[in-house]
């Protein structure tokens, strides 16, 4: 991880427009303002594209999506498309329905994202590989190097395969992180949470790999942080210290050192 680039996050204070789901809207608020970046959520269609043109980063999540969102979202990602801004597409659940899939092949027609982020089964589902999925959830394995690659191919853009070993293709080449906790897949939004400190990254002067080794093993630390805290005893005590430490630097948690940062 580069701590440089957590600390240009914090110095600029990047403004994230959130297109995202009713059910993470408040932790990925609080999370994010927790790491540094400055979150709006704004899904009208008559706002969308003004909201973007103002904005550092545009996140797209399609958690609860409703088709008349749908507009909205390509307005906003054609905006940040012409000014040259980081779009985070987050096709969450893209393999439970029809529908969720036909929205992001939509979507995907019409911007182009800076990174796809989602689990194995959703970018499976994207370049049409076989792994089980159930709900918004991956339940199965598969070649995740081959998926990421080929969805990154495919789509003209770096992926980040999130997973107990997460897996981002950027930069033409795979790059792997380790750092997390299994208490993040316990809390709603974890997730989409991670989307907005990725976008938050993607706003920094350094590469589209590096950043997101950086957001990626930053995210996974604050939960091993939160994780070990003495009162934290499963899911309700854990979230409130994950959205603590997210605020902190690396240095703090990683106990004080720069090694194996």
């Amino acid at each position: 991880m580069n701590p440089d680039i957590i600390q240009e996050v914090r110095n600029s204070t990047p403004l994230i427009h959130h297109l995202t789901n009713q059910v993470v809207m408040n932790f990925s608020a609080n999370g994010l303002l927790a790491f540094g970046g400055s979150p709006v959520m704004a899904k009208e269609v008559r706002e969308a594209s003004d909201m973007a043109d103002i904005a550092d980063a545009v996140v797209l999540n399609i958690g609860t999506i409703l088709e008349g969102e749908v507009e909205a979202m390509i307005a906003a990602g054609k905006t940040a498309n012409k000014k040259g801004i980081p779009i985070v597409l987050d096709p969450v659940g893209v393999a439970a329905t029809s529908f969720r899939k036909e929205i992001i092949e939509k979507i995907l027609q019409e911007v182009r994202p800076t990174v796809i982020k989602g689990n194995a089964g959703e970018i499976a589902s994207l370049v049409n590989a076989d792994i089980q999925t159930r709900g918004v959830d991956s339940v199965g394995e598969g070649n995740i190097d081959d998926i990421a690659e080929k969805a990154g191919k495919q789509f003209d853009t770096a992926i980040v395969v999130t997973g107990k070993i997460d897996v981002i293709y950027a930069d033409r080449k795979l790059i792997y992180n380790q750092t997390g906790h299994p208490l993040l897949s316990s809390i709603t939004g974890a997730g989409c949470l991670l989307g907005s400190v990725v976008a938050a990254c993607l706003t920094t002067s350094y590469p589209v790999g590096e950043q997101l080794r950086s957001a990626l093993s930053f995210y996974g630390m604050a939960a091993e942080h939160a994780a070990k805290q003495s009162h934290v005893q499963g899911p309700g005590t854990f979230l409130p210290s994950f959205v603590d430490a997210l605020s902190f630097t690396p240095k703090q948690l990683n106990g004080g050192t720069e090694d194996g940062i």
